[in-house]
């Protein structure tokens, strides 16, 4: 994996599936891997901003909802609920390395080209003060991507990445990166360690996993790579259930798949 370890600004989203077990409840154990490898590079001289979902998950999980609400009030309700958990959980995990932690909610209106500045300076500030930024969707608020359910958190990470004038964007997923085929459904499926291009095929290959506690697949992936290419933005998607191979990925050692817009 060329080049990675001289990425200083990363943008790291982790999804929903990558916080929580099954049962919607917090995976504790994985959580505190993927907060202590980002402490890490956050103190290796990264300067990183994380991008995290599972606030609607951690929702359910907390008032003991086996299944994602239909109606909007009731995403919004866990969203409300999970968000105070999802803070919570960092501000605590990256104390423990003495690291500060901001919470940024955005919503698609804040983000619009007249409203960006205000995002972009405060962002520069936190992270000139060496803070981590946690930045969510404010789903308490942005409705129509609850009821749209199209995994705007790959869409909001790539714009972040562009924000935040980032070096490079990394999507954790619940697969190990893209594949030549479906792997869920065939066996001698093969990981594409490089992209160069979107073409019409690549696109082809996308798929529209979802789950019961998050939203999105490898489609809203490949619309995040599109979005940080037109600002110059590599992107890498690898598997959020092993966030120590972010040590890997940033030892220039292969790891998930690498969205090269640069075409190196």
């Amino acid at each position: 994996m060329k080049r990675i370890s001289k990425r200083k600004r990363i943008v790291v989203k982790v999804g929903t599936s990558a916080l929580t077990h099954k049962t919607g409840m917090l995976n504790i154990r994985r959580v505190g891997q993927l907060v202590r490898t980002l402490a890490d590079l956050h103190n290796a001289g990264h300067e990183v901003v994380l991008v995290s979902s599972g606030a609607i998950g951690l929702g359910m999980g907390k008032l003991g909802l086996r299944e994602k609400p239909k109606d909007t009030p009731g995403k919004q309700a866990c969203a409300a609920v999970g968000q105070c958990e999802l803070m919570y959980m960092y501000d605590n995990l990256f104390a423990d390395y003495s690291i500060t932690v901001a919470q940024m909610l955005l919503t698609k209106y804040v983000l619009l080209e007249d409203r960006r500045t205000n995002v972009e300076n405060a962002m520069e500030r936190l992270i000139t003060h060496r803070v981590i930024p946690v930045i969510n969707e404010n789903d308490t608020v942005a409705i129509d991507e609850l009821e749209l359910e199209v995994g705007e958190n790959d869409s909001l990470a790539a714009i972040v990445a562009t924000i935040a004038k980032a070096d490079l964007l990394v999507i954790m997923s619940d697969i190990d990166g893209l594949y030549d085929k479906d792997p869920h459904k065939e066996k001698d499926a093969k990981l594409i360690p490089v992209v160069n291009e979107i073409t019409e095929d690549i696109k082809a290959l996308a798929g529209g996993v979802t789950t019961k506690f998050g939203t999105g697949g490898m489609v809203t992936k490949i619309n995040a790579v599109e979005i940080a290419y037109e600002a110059g933005i590599d992107v890498v998607i690898m598997n959020g259930k092993k966030p120590e191979k972010l040590y890997d990925l940033f030892e220039d050692k292969d790891v998930g798949t690498l969205f090269c817009c640069s075409g190196e």
